[in-house]
């Protein structure tokens, strides 16, 4: 029966949703509170720059040919995908690096050179993340999170131990080698969580790391979500941006319209992809299927400090990705998650999409993209801001050995602050609900309202969990659950005379 499904948000989760949901043959209407559609995924275009606000990192790419695949198209037919040559640099000190090369082959020789042995335990270590990839990417994660029971298949039943261990311990039985463990530790930090507190079924991320390689979509993953709504609008989904949420109207128990911008919407089914928090608080609180108390109880992924930065002369000694791991990795953990505050000596991580595309700078110029994680919930001022980008851009000098600051053309922010009012974040979070082990499948925020029939969530902070490549999955489970569900939930219930 085709319905009127509106959907709130226009990022990865909220577009995939709506390609499913209008192949399902509904009338789906997209909703997003911002001029430009993308969530957290949108783009800056500033004098001749072009930087994408959020995601920058293309891994998995099977899940996006899956996606795709299910509308019998490919990741080709909309952008141009290239892999990184290197996949990416890792710096630990002045001209102390290892750079990750694009293939296994070459990354375990570079591994031997470091420490005698680490690389045929790096093989080794590979070969069981391929197979846990094998199990969670092309199985478990396109499960719905409706039961524990999800979780029970003869495959992981054999990694049933792998759940409780945990990443940190498992890299350190192997390498002895500093360096080593934090490249190795460092894939896990996509799911939001610390090493020590991920499970050690999640070295999957190794496999997606080392195994597939590092990729980017010519112009940016922004042309990522060009070609989903390219996509949505070739199955009919109709897209209106500035268009802000208000209100979820309920009913009898069922969601039955939004306000948007002071109109009402009516509605047989609504999916939202907004900030799951977020979305609750515009229900009246009767209809909220999670308390302030839930919320304050969980481990959140971190928030960032992001600079979009122009510079007016190429940048050397540095790679498309380069994280800088040259401060203790374990303190600026504590300050992100033990006792969160400003860390003193933050970890951070650089991008230059120009160097593999032209077109994201002008002719000799560099744009670059530079994060430091940080605790959500933190103050956000201008001045922390600026002290901040101070403490970087001198030890990028430094370890890069060149000269940059006085290089630069175009500068802009992104922090807590701006993540609150751009996407209702909570507490001002980048990445949604870490995937510890009680954060995980079942145990995350549902799918599927349980207070209100026909409402349904998708995005990072519910099923399958942080990242690109999850929330594409989120959206098409979601799509399935409002298969399953919907017409059983428009049922009427006689009841019988007394």
């Amino acid at each position: 029966m085709k319905k009127s499904i509106k959907i709130i948000g226009s990022g990865f989760s909220s577009l995939a949703a709506a390609c499913y949901l209008a192949q399902q043959g509904h009338n789906v209407t997209v909703y997003e509170k911002n001029a430009t559609i993308g969530g957290r995924a949108r783009q800056l275009k500033k004098d001749g720059f072009t930087f994408d606000i959020g995601p920058t990192w293309y891994w998995m790419p099977d899940v996006f040919e899956r996606f795709f695949a299910d509308f019998n198209k490919k990741p080709s037919d909309y952008y141009e995908l290239i892999k990184l040559s290197p996949a990416y640099s890792v710096y630990f000190g002045e001209r102390e690096f290892i750079t990750i090369a694009n293939n296994l082959d070459e990354i375990i020789a570079t591994f031997e050179t470091i420490e005698k042995g680490s690389g045929a335990e790096l093989r080794e270590f590979i070969d069981e993340a391929k197979s846990n990839y094998d199990i969670a990417i092309k199985d478990l994660v396109y499960r719905p999170g409706e039961s524990p029971i999800e979780l029970v298949t003869p495959q992981t039943m054999m990694k049933m131990g792998q759940f409780f261990g945990n990443i940190s311990k498992d890299i350190r039985k192997r390498f002895k080698n500093k360096k080593l463990v934090q490249v190795l530790e460092f894939p896990v930090l996509f799911l939001g969580a610390k090493p020590s507190d991920t499970p050690s079924f999640y070295s999957f991320m190794n496999y997606a790391d080392f195994g597939l390689g590092t990729w980017h979509p010519k112009g940016g993953m922004y042309n990522v979500i060009l070609a989903m709504e390219t996509l949505a609008k070739e199955l009919g989904v109709t897209i209106k941006t500035n268009s802000n949420i208000e209100k979820i109207g309920v009913k009898d128990g069922r969601a039955t319209h939004l306000v948007v911008n002071g109109s009402t919407v009516e509605a047989d089914v609504i999916v939202t992809g907004a900030d799951y928090h977020h979305s609750e608080t515009l229900l009246d609180e009767e209809y909220r299927g999670y308390s302030e108390k839930y919320w304050e109880k969980r481990t959140f992924a971190p928030s960032s400090l992001l600079f979009y930065v122009g510079f007016d002369k190429k940048i050397t000694n540095t790679e498309h990705h380069t994280l800088f791991f040259d401060t203790d990795f374990d303190i600026h953990a504590k300050d992100i998650y033990d006792i969160p505050k400003w860390p003193e000596e933050p970890l951070f991580y650089a991008s230059f999409p120009s160097k593999t595309d032209n077109d994201a700078a002008p002719e000799g110029c560099e744009a670059g993209i530079f994060l430091i994680p940080l605790a959500p919930g933190l103050e956000d001022t201008t001045e922390l801001r600026d002290r901040y980008f101070e403490k970087i851009i001198t030890r990028f000098e430094k370890l890069t050995q060149q000269e940059v600051k006085r290089h630069i053309m175009v500068k802009e922010s992104f922090c807590v602050n701006d993540f609150v009012k751009e996407y209702n974040s909570y507490k001002g979070n980048a990445y949604g609900l870490a995937n510890t082990l009680f954060q995980t499948a079942f145990l995350r925020p549902k799918l599927k309202s349980s207070k209100v029939k026909n409402l349904y969530f998708t995005g990072q902070l519910t099923v399958p969990g942080p990242g690109v490549p999850p929330a594409l999955i989120s959206g098409k489970l979601v799509a399935g659950l409002v298969a399953k569900h919907s017409f059983k939930d428009n049922k009427t219930t006689e009841i019988p005379s007394l």
